[in-house]
Parts: structure tokens; C-alpha cells; sequence
């Protein structure tokens, strides 16, 4: 079944060419070579079989499958002193891998990163995006450049002030990544440009939040762990989204955290089957940790300096605004984005070789 011959494999495509389910029942070994370059088999019913040593290694030496690794780093207000960038340049290279490598690889470990030296045109920031994958579109558009104008029914769509939010927890895969690229910031006509204007931007690492959360209150992180929610998405005319099913708050893989779906604007009822006063409480201290101070990272958005983010870990909210402010972005599926970060850090063999073990 796992032969990795021509005529077993499209060399191409790496797909079977053949019905696993044709195999005789009773198949078996009757000649087994090894050599330099790996092993060759002879089966029962007369086909030949090579697997190359590194394919073994990869596939039969462990039971464990082969994990590519990024160092996660969780972190708080102090990350205003160093955060994370690469350079515009270094990532659009076409001669090289190693900027969009640098870039996928600071995505996964802090959860975001700012691409500097952009040419400040929403044409080249859609190319930048469109060079970690494709666009996802939803009821939104593809690519966005907007002011906020609440042309779509949305407040992100306005200039008041957002708390910290992950994006479309009402899809069923929410959006893998995130990006802003704010063009221009106009003040309005009875103030000068040198006035504060507001607008501030924030980010909050939600994996470091619920480890908090998990360390100083476990009945909570487990109440938000394993309480599903309704998310819905009904502001627009022609439109009632919703996912597939009820998710919780904290989503996780074992004990390894594995997504936040928190935007309390878009949630639904809390269902009546569970301890709702004890849901509340333990949303009210998530709520409470998420504004702690130490754990907000503030900014200014700039031209020529692009936000992209993992709207799967971390959360993006902003302060009210005065004048008119023109950005632009879009979102990227996150396996799309993984797909990038693997291919550009680790050896393509391996990274197929792990992609067909995931568990």
C-alpha cells in the first residue's frame, strides 16, 4: 500500500495510481534486498517495491510521527521593546526563500509580525499577502481597502473603539491569518495633523492569556475549554453564518493549546444545559486577564509597516479614532500559511513525510 514506485505513485502529484483495496488479502514478502540507496522488495504477487532509507527513517523507524517544530514564544506588554519584523525586500526576494522563511517562522512562534519598508500601495500589499497564499474570500470580499464608512455591517467598519477579538469565530474555520496595512490616517478639518488622533492598534497573545487563565484558575480554563458556544455572523442582508457546530472559547489538543474563538459581540446564548453562572464567571475572569495591562500590546499602525497575525492565537482590537483612515489587508487560510512556513524551513521531504503521519 505504501509502495513508492512510478507505477504505484504519480511522480508528479505523489497520489496512489492504484486501488489499495485490489492487493490480494494474503499479500506478503517473498524477497527482501537491502542495499546502499535502501530496500527492495519482492511481494507475492510479483510486484517489485523500493523504499530509500530516508523514507524508512522518516515513516518506520518511530512510532511517533515526524513533527516539524517552530519554538512558540508567549508574550505581554513587554514585547513593545522588540517586536518582531522582517524587511519588505528580504520577503518578496525571488532569489531566495529566506525573508518569507523569517517571516512564516516569526508568525508561528509569537503570533505575528510586521513586514517593514512596504511600499505604502494597497497593490503591492496584496502581492505580499498573495506570496504566503492565496486570498480567502468571504461575505466580506477577497482583498480589502476600505474607510470606515459601515458599508458592510460591521463595527470594524467605524471608528470606535474595539476590545481585543479574534475574527470570524462564526466560520467553522476561522480565518488563519490576518493582515493590516494602514495607508493613511486624515484628520478631520477642524484639527491639524500633528493632533493625536487616536486609532491606537492592540494585540494580545490569547495562548499566553489562557495559560494564565489555566494557572490561576483551572476550574475556569476548563469551563471555557469545554462549554460550545453558538457564533454567528448576521449583520448583513442576505447573510446568517454560522459554523458547523458549537465551539468553545479554548481549544486544545491534548494539553497543548490549539485555537481562541472569542468575540463576545458575535456570540450566540450560553446554552441552558450547562452551569451558565459558571461559564459567566469564568468569561469574566478571561475578560479581566485579556485587559490586563501587562498582557496588551499597543502601537500606532504606520504606512509602509504591514500587521499580519494569527487570528487563531492572537487578538487584535483597537481604540477609537478621529478622521478618516484608509486600510487595507486581507485573510489567509491557515493551512495555506502552514503550508508556507513548512516548505520555506524545513526539507520538502520531510515536511511530506510528516504530512502523511499527522495524527
Amino acid at each position: 500500500d505504501n509502495c513508492r514506485c512510478a507505477q504505484c505513485v504519480n511522480q508528479d502529484t505523489l497520489q496512489r495510481n492504484f486501488d489499495t483495496f485490489a492487493i490480494p488479502k494474503d499479500i506478503s514478502p517473498t524477497e527482501i534486498s537491502a542495499k546502499a540507496e535502501g530496500v527492495d522488495i519482492l511481494w507475492s504477487d510479483s510486484h517489485r517495491s523500493h523504499y530509500t532509507w530516508s523514507w524508512l527513517r522518516s515513516n518506520v523507524q518511530s512510532t511517533q510521527p515526524k513533527e516539524l517544530l517552530n519554538q512558540e514564544s508567549l508574550w505581554g506588554a513587554a514585547i513593545s521593546s522588540a517586536p518582531p519584523e522582517v524587511d519588505f525586500e528580504n520577503v518578496m526576494s525571488s532569489g531566495s526563500s529566506t525573508g518569507m522563511a523569517e517571516l512564516t517562522s516569526k508568525i508561528r512562534q509569537y503570533g505575528f509580525c510586521f513586514v517593514v519598508n512596504s511600499p505604502k500601495t494597497p497593490e503591492d500589499t496584496e502581492k505580499l499577502l498573495e506570496s504566503i497564499g492565496p486570498i480567502r474570500n468571504t461575505h466580506y470580499g477577497g482583498f480589502y481597502d476600505f474607510i470606515p464608512d459601515l458599508a458592510l455591517a460591521d463595527t470594524a467598519y467605524t471608528n470606535l473603539a474595539l476590545p481585543a477579538h479574534t475574527d470570524t469565530t462564526y466560520f467553522t474555520e476561522p480565518a488563519g491569518l490576518q493582515a493590516f496595512h494602514l495607508l493613511s490616517h486624515t484628520p478631520p478639518t477642524n484639527k491639524p495633523a500633528s493632533e493625536v488622533l487616536g486609532g491606537q492598534s492592540l494585540l494580545v497573545d490569547g495562548f499566553y492569556a489562557a495559560e494564565t487563565l489555566r494557572r490561576e484558575s483551572p476550574e475556569d480554563f476548563e469551563i471555557l475549554r469545554s462549554v460550545k458556544l453558538p457564533w454567528h455572523a448576521s449583520g448583513n442582508q442576505g447573510v446568517a453564518i454560522a459554523p458547523d457546530m458549537a465551539y468553545p472559547v479554548i481549544e486544545v489538543s491534548g494539553d497543548k493549546l490549539h485555537r481562541i474563538r472569542w468575540n463576545n459581540d458575535d456570540r450566540g446564548v450560553v446554552p441552558l444545559d450547562v452551569d451558565v453562572d459558571a461559564w459567566y464567571e469564568a468569561a469574566r475572569k478571561w475578560n479581566a486577564i485579556l485587559k490586563r495591562k501587562d498582557h496588551e500590546y499597543w502601537f500606532q499602525l504606520e504606512p509602509g509597516r504591514v500587521l499580519i497575525f494569527d487570528n487563531w492565537r492572537v487578538l487584535h482590537g483597537r481604540s477609537a479614532f478621529e478622521g478618516l483612515r484608509r486600510i487595507c489587508g486581507a485573510y489567509i487560510s491557515r493551512d495555506d500559511f502552514v503550508s508556507r512556513w513548512k516548505l520555506t524551513n524545513f526539507p520538502r521531504e520531510d515536511v511530506i513525510a510528516s504530512n502523511m503521519q499527522l495524527r
